[in-house]
C-alpha cells in the first residue's frame, strides 16, 4: 500500500504535466487512452497497456505518440507484426519523428524475415549524426544479419524434416532429444500442464516405440526436469533443475546413474561447476571426462556463454569459457558435442545468421583449438529462434523441435538427414557384453578403450551390474580395448577404423576367463612389421597391461607363445614366432618382471585359431598368446 502511494504520488505531477503537453493530436479521448497506457507500463501491466494505446488510435490514427508507443510495447511482448504495421504508420505520416524508430523497425522486420526492408531501414538510421558507438556496434550487428540471411535465402541447403511420429508426439510440447550412440534409446522432454519430465523410447526393428515416463527417481511433481544430455551408452544423464532445495543458483546441473531399469536419485554437481549464477543445457563427451554446459556466471562474454569443465581424480575442475571463437557479446546456448570431440553445435544470437538464435557448428583444430563457427544454413536457420539441435552418432541425422509446422500439437520432435558440409568426422561405436566364461553371468569388470597412436585413454568405466558398455570410435584410428577384473584374465581386443573399415561397427561377447593353469589370452594389441620380431611402439599400451597383471597376481607363471600363419617357408615362420615370444620375454624382464615366472615358445603355424583359408583367418593365427603355466 505504501508503495502504491509513493507511486500515485510521483506519478501525479507527471499526468498534470502530460495535459499541457503538446501532442500530435487534440482527441481528448486519445490524449486519455494514451496516459491510461503509460500508468500501466509503469507496473509492467503490458497487455493492458496494449489495449488502451489501440483505443487511443482507433480515436485518432494519426496520434504519433501512441502509434510509437504502441509498436514499442507489442516490440517488447514479441509481437513482431503488429510492431511493423504500427513502426510504419508513424513514418507515414511524419518520417523524421523519432530516429530510433528506423533501429526498432529494423529489428522488426528481420523478426519477420523481411531482410530487404530491415536493411533499408538500418542503414538509414545509421546515416543520422551523434548516434553512440554502442548502438551503432548493434546496429552493424543486425545489418551483418540481413547480408547473411540475403545471401543465404539465395543458396538454400537440403533440409527435409521428418515428424517422429504419435509414438514421440502427442497434443503436448516434446523437445530437446537426444539418443544413445547405437540409437537404441531416445530421451526427451515432455511438458504437461507446465511441468517438464522426462521420455524415453526404444528403437525395435528399426521404429520407436510408444514414449514412456523416464523414471520416477528423476521425475517430480513440483519442479521441473529438462535440457539433458546421456552419455553415450545411455548410463549417465546430466540434466538441469531449477529452483530446488538442492541448488546453489536459480538452475543448476545434476547427475544420475542408470540402476539395472531405473535409476539412482539425482544428485547436485555442486561447485565448481554450479555456482550461484545459472547454470544449465549440459552436454557430456564421448569419454564422460568433459561437460560443456551454458552459463552467466562472471568472466564471460556477454550475456550468456558456453564453458567446459573437466572430470580428474580430484572432481570437477574449475570451469573454462570456451573463447572467442564460440562466444560473443551476445548469447550462445544449447551446446552439443559430437562424439567424435572435435564438433561442436550451438546456437547463437551474436555470429550473423537469420536473426534470433541461429544454429552454428565449430570445428576444432589439431592444436585443441575452437575454430570460427559456421551458420548451418537456410532453412535449417530461420528468423525465428532456432536451437536444441543434436545428432546421432553417425553425424547423418539431426534431432531438433519445432512448432512451426503442421505436427501433432504445440512442439513436435523431428529428424532430418544433416548436410554433408556440417556433418562431424564419421564415428563408429563398440558395444558388448562382459561375462564369467564359465557361469556366462554378467560381470562388474573395467573397461578401457586406447588411442594406440597417441596412447589416450578415449573412455574407461567400471560396468554395472549388467555387465554391458558401449563406446563411440572416431574412424581412421587404431583402438586397444582391455577388459580386467580381480581374480579373472583380462581380455584384449583390437579395432583398426582405417580404410574399408572406416565405418565398421563391433558388436562382440565377452567371457572373462579367472586365472587358472591352462587359461589363455591372445594379446591382440602386440605388433611387429613383417617378417620381423622387433616389437612396435604401439605394443607399449598391451605391455604394460601384462605387466599390471603380473604384479597383481605376484604367483602366476605364465607362457609367452608366438604363431604364424601357415604362409611361407615353415621353418622360418617357426623361428619367427620363437624370436617373437622372445623378444615379449625380454621386454617383461627388462621391466623387472622375475625370469622365473616367464617361460617363451614359439609354434610356428601348428596351432591356428582359425582356417587359414581368408586373409581375416590367417590374420588371426598371426598372434600372441599367454597362458597360465601355475598360479
Amino acid at each position: 500500500m505504501k508503495r502504491l502511494l509513493i507511486v500515485l504520488i510521483l506519478y501525479l505531477p507527471l499526468a498534470l504535466q502530460a495535459q499541457d503537453r503538446q501532442y500530435t493530436t487534440t482527441n481528448k479521448d486519445a490524449i486519455r487512452q494514451y496516459q491510461n497506457a503509460r500508468q500501466n507500463l509503469d507496473y509492467q501491466l503490458y497487455f493492458q497497456a496494449i489495449a488502451a494505446l489501440k483505443k487511443a488510435v482507433e480515436y485518432d490514427p494519426k496520434f504519433l505518440e501512441a502509434q510509437n508507443q504502441l509498436a514499442d510495447v507489442l516490440r517488447i511482448t514479441k509481437q513482431h507484426k503488429e510492431a511493423v504495421v504500427h513502426y510504419l504508420a508513424v513514418i507515414a505520416v511524419n518520417p523524421e519523428f523519432n530516429r530510433g524508430i528506423y533501429s526498432n523497425l529494423g529489428s522488426e522486420e528481420i523478426n519477420i524475415g523481411d531482410y530487404t526492408n530491415a536493411q533499408t531501414h538500418l542503414l538509414k538510421y545509421e546515416n543520422y549524426e551523434g548516434i553512440s558507438q554502442e548502438r551503432k556496434r548493434y546496429v552493424d550487428h543486425l545489418l551483418s544479419n540481413c547480408a547473411f540471411a540475403l545471401d543465404a535465402l539465395q543458396h538454400p541447403v537440403n533440409f527435409k524434416p521428418y515428424n517422429m511420429g504419435p509414438e514421440i508426439n502427442s497434443p503436448d510440447d516434446e523437445y530437446m532429444p537426444v539418443v544413445t550412440a547405437d540409437e537404441s534409446e531416445l530421451i526427451f522432454t515432455r511438458k504437461i500442464n507446465d511441468n517438464e519430465d522426462f521420455y524415453k523410447s526404444a528403437k525395435q526393428n528399426g521404429k520407436w516405440t510408444k514414449a514412456q515416463y523416464l523414471s520416477h527417481q528423476i521425475n517430480t511433481p513440483n519442479y521441473n526436469e529438462g535440457a539433458q544430455t546421456i552419455t553415450q551408452d545411455g548410463e549417465y544423464l546430466f540434466f538441469t533443475g531449477c529452483d530446488r532445495p538442492t541448488g546453489m543458483g536459480q538452475c543448476d546441473i545434476y547427475v544420475t546413474k542408470k540402476a539395472g531399469d531405473d535409476w539412482e536419485p539425482p544428485y547436485n554437481l555442486g561447485a565448481p561447476v554450479n555456482s550461484r549464477a545459472w547454470e544449465s543445457q549440459p552436454s557430456i563427451s564421448s569419454d564422460g571426462k568433459t561437460l560443456y554446459f551454458v552459463s552467466n556466471r562472471k568472466g564471460g562474454f556477454g550475456g550468456y556463454d558456453i564453458w567446459k569443465s573437466t572430470l580428474t581424480d580430484k572432481g570437477w575442475t574449475e570451469p573454462e569459457n570456451l573463447g572467442p571463437n564460440v562466444n560473443t557479446p551476445y548469447d550462445e546456448q544449447s551446446p552439443f558435442i559430437h562424439p567424435d570431440d572435435n564438433t561442436l553445435y550451438f546456437s547463437s544470437n551474436g555470429w550473423p545468421g537469420m536473426g534470433n538464435m541461429d544454429i552454428f557448428v565449430s570445428r576444432r583444430d589439431k592444436g585443441g583449438k575452437w575454430q570460427k563457427p559456421e551458420n548451418l544454413g537456410y532453412p535449417i536457420n530461420t528468423y525465428a529462434d532456432d536451437s536444441g539441435l543434436t545428432l546421432n552418432a553417425r553425424g547423418d541425422l539431426g534431432y531438433f523441435s519445432s512448432n512451426n509446422m503442421k505436427g501433432y500439437g504445440g512442439y513436435d520432435i523431428y529428424s532430418f538427414e544433416m548436410p554433408f558440409a556440417m556433418r562431424p568426422k564419421v564415428v563408429s561405436f563398440v558395444k558388448g557384453d562382459v561375462k564369467d566364461a564359465k557361469t556366462r553371468q554378467p560381470i562388474m569388470a573395467i573397461v578401457e578403450i586406447i588411442d594406440l597412436e597417441t596412447n589416450k585413454t578415449v573412455y574407461q568405466n567400471t560396468l554395472g551390474d549388467n555387465g554391458h558398455f558401449l563406446a563411440t570410435l572416431t574412424t581412421g584410428k587404431k583402438y586397444a580395448l582391455n577388459i580386467s577384473k580381480g581374480g579373472y584374465m583380462f581380455y584384449s581386443e583390437n579395432f583398426s577404423l582405417t580404410g574399408k573399415d572406416e565405418k565398421k561397427q563391433f558388436q562382440i561377447d565377452v567371457p572373462l576367463q579367472t586365472i587358472e593353469a591352462g587359461n589363455k589370452v591372445v594379446l591382440k594389441n602386440i605388433f611387429f612389421d613383417t617378417n620381423k620380431s622387433d616389437i612396435r611402439d604401439e605394443s607399449k599400451v598391451e605391455l604394460q597391461k601384462l605387466i599390471l597383471f603380473l604384479n597383481d597376481n605376484p604367483k602366476v607363471v605364465i607362457e609367452i607363445s608366438g604363431h604364424t600363419d601357415d604362409v611361407g617357408n615353415d621353418a622360418l615362420n617357426q623361428v619367427l614366432s620363437q624370436n617373437r615370444a622372445k623378444a615379449v620375454y625380454q621386454y617383461l624382464i627388462a621391466q623387472h618382471i622375475a625370469a622365473s615366472r616367464l617361460v617363451y615358445k614359439g609354434y610356428g603355424k601348428t596351432q591356428p585359431i582359425a582356417p587359414n583359408t581368408t586373409d581375416d583367418g590367417r590374420q588371426q593365427n598371426r598372434r600372441t598368446e599367454f597362458k597360465i603355466v601355475s598360479n
